[in-house]
């Protein structure tokens, strides 16, 4: 028994369109589960109350950066890692210089560091850049079950009705001396868990199959 078989067109030709096709479909798949990917860790930033402006530190970088390839793959990441993660993780946060965690109080946890040894320009401020920035010197408070306090007693402020920050007076004999907290101090604070970043990581590895096949069955139709 005898066959004979007949090529018609180009099998190389052939071969290489399908080559083609797999690396495109390939790519664009990958692409848009990064991109979906990324809009959903931005959504979950957002979503737990932490700003636009951290949500867009959230990026989405492929690879390759031209063209397409059967070795495509895409990187989603935060420029602001330390704080995305915290927040996703629920973290323990301690001081890293000290006994004490400083958190500013009311108003103060608005100002922002300037050029100097403890404070970089838009910072938050520090109890040693607060010193620098006013002119004024801190003093440590203990409270018995109570976290610490820093506060401001400097003898030139006047009691101001207008700002959120309660003011106190220490009655003495010779004078009446106001004193505002500025600074809380704890030993450590835990962050609440706000995010699911690696659930909706797991759920785009789990669509990225059915995206690949979608974008290489209209490229080969195409």
């Amino acid at each position: 028994m005898r066959f004979n078989f007949t090529v018609k067109g180009d099998p190389v030709a052939y071969m290489e369109s399908q080559i083609d096709a797999a690396e495109r479909g390939i790519t664009r798949g990958i692409r848009e589960a990064g991109e979906g990917l990324k809009t959903d860790w931005r959504g979950q930033v957002i979503g737990a109350g932490l700003g636009k402006r951290l949500a867009n530190t959230v990026r989405a970088r492929g690879f390759p950066s031209r063209g397409q390839s059967i070795g495509a793959a895409s990187l989603v990441f935060s420029r602001a890692p330390v704080v995305v993660d915290a927040h996703d993780r629920g973290a323990l946060i301690r001081s890293d210089r000290g006994l004490w965690l400083a958190i500013p109080i009311s108003e103060v946890g608005r100002m922002r560091g300037f050029k100097g040894l403890d404070n970089r320009p838009g910072q938050r401020i520090t109890p040693a850049g607060w010193e620098r920035r006013t002119g004024r010197r801190l003093r440590f408070v203990y409270r018995k079950g109570k976290p610490s306090l820093l506060i401001d007693d400097g003898t030139k402020l006047t009691r101001d009705y207008g700002t959120p920050t309660d003011w106190h007076r220490d009655r003495g004999k010779s004078r009446v001396r106001a004193w505002k907290p500025i600074f809380l101090l704890v030993p450590q604070a835990k962050l609440r868990k706000k995010m699911e970043l690696d659930r909706a990581t797991e759920a785009w590895e789990a669509r990225l199959p059915g995206a690949i096949l979608k974008h290489w069955r209209d490229v080969g139709h195409g």
